[in-house]
């Protein structure tokens, strides 16, 4: 069956559908990973964009149940050069182009997905309707005028409180959208995390008693997320803090610094970080579209801990009174480099530094 990806500047592409049909509308991006479709697919950060993987040939694997990232994929779309239509791996139990289908989510392949991203590129990150009807082009363009969707974290995040039992810290997960892997990375420390809702209070989170707290990854523009921010700055100083991306910018927008859209963002698993502090150079898995304004750090308290050798952007925050940091990749990667997952580590002796000298009287 035909598919056509339809972009707001007027630029279409013919090609083959998989997947479910039907038309889709959303923000369209690219991923330069060359595995790691289906973690990247479940990956909530990606409600409401249609994704265009840069590697040629998608879906040549097939789906397994333990790589995924959330319960449901959460994309908008699928863009591939060449759709594999026989999967070869032990581990498989469904084609890619089943998966997609049981979820509803359009994919189209046989483009020039090279063209595509230097468009992007080029351009910066756009609207796009992928469809398998025959609409008009200029019925699509209409369609194109809806608003694209600004409430991502509330579909995403989870509706009720939920909890991973151990006996070591306990951590609260803030969950924008959180990725499984940092539920994982967690409970492989030890770590009874409690999962709750975007939404919280920060004095129903403290009544958990949490030794820390974990600011989850999550999708689209942290400044729609206003009580998160709230919440954010009021639990700053009272208990050990990690924001990963999406929590990166709400900890940074928390503290009084700004966060800027980027041109077309970082999505992929082989950008290198610098950790200004040591100088060391770690590889890893990003996937956003803003970025902290680093001219906006300045008098907030933070400090830039980590930029990216790319393009210089802000990469991690420290605060410099209270036990509180963050990073705007994925340490927890999946897909990705393990190059970060120290920064787990980091987390856990905040918390045990932090109980030691509270215990001692000495606040943080």
């Amino acid at each position: 069956m035909k598919a056509r990806l339809l972009l707001e500047d007027g630029t279409l592409f013919t090609g083959t559908s998989f997947g479910a049909e039907g038309n889709s509308l959303g923000e369209v991006v690219f991923n330069t990973s060359m595995t790691g479709y289906q973690e990247i697919l479940t990956d909530p950060s990606y409600c409401g964009q249609i994704i265009t993987m840069t590697y040629p040939l998608i879906g040549n694997y097939g789906i397994s149940r333990d790589d995924n990232e959330s319960l449901r994929p959460y994309a908008q779309g699928l863009v591939v050069r060449e759709i594999a239509e026989y999967a070869s791996n032990w581990r498989n139990e469904m084609p890619l182009s089943t998966f997609l289908k049981e979820y509803g989510i359009i994919g189209i392949a046989g483009i020039d997905t090279r063209m595509l991203t230097r468009k992007l590129r080029q351009n910066g990150v756009m609207k796009g309707i992928i469809t398998t009807g025959d609409e008009t082009i200029e019925a699509l363009m209409e369609q194109m005028g809806t608003p694209l969707m600004r409430d991502q974290v509330a579909r995403v995040s989870t509706k009720s409180i939920h909890i991973a039992p151990s006996y070591g810290k306990r951590v609260v997960l803030v969950d924008f959208g959180a990725k499984h892997n940092i539920q994982r990375e967690l409970v492989e420390r030890g770590c009874e995390v409690i999962s709750v809702p975007y939404n919280t209070p920060a004095e129903e989170i403290l009544r958990f008693r949490p030794d820390g707290i974990m600011l989850s990854n999550g999708p689209g523009d942290p400044k729609d997320v206003p009580e998160a921010i709230t919440m954010i700055g009021k639990l700053l100083g009272k208990v050990p803090m990690f924001g990963i991306c999406l929590g990166h910018q709400l900890f940074a927008l928390a503290c009084g610094a700004d966060t800027v859209k980027m041109k077309f963002g970082h999505r992929g698993g082989n950008h290198p970080v610098k950790e200004l502090a040591t100088g060391r150079t770690v590889i890893t898995s990003q996937n956003h579209g803003y970025a902290v304004n680093p001219e906006s750090v300045k008098g907030t308290g933070l400090e830039i801990s980590h930029i990216a050798l790319n393009d210089g952007t802000v990469e991690g925050l420290v605060h410099q009174s209270h036990p509180a940091f963050s990073v705007q990749y994925h340490p927890e990667s999946a897909p990705g480099p393990l190059d970060s997952g120290y920064l787990f580590d980091r987390f856990v002796e905040m918390m045990d530094t932090f109980a030691a000298r509270k215990g001692e009287g000495v606040h943080a």
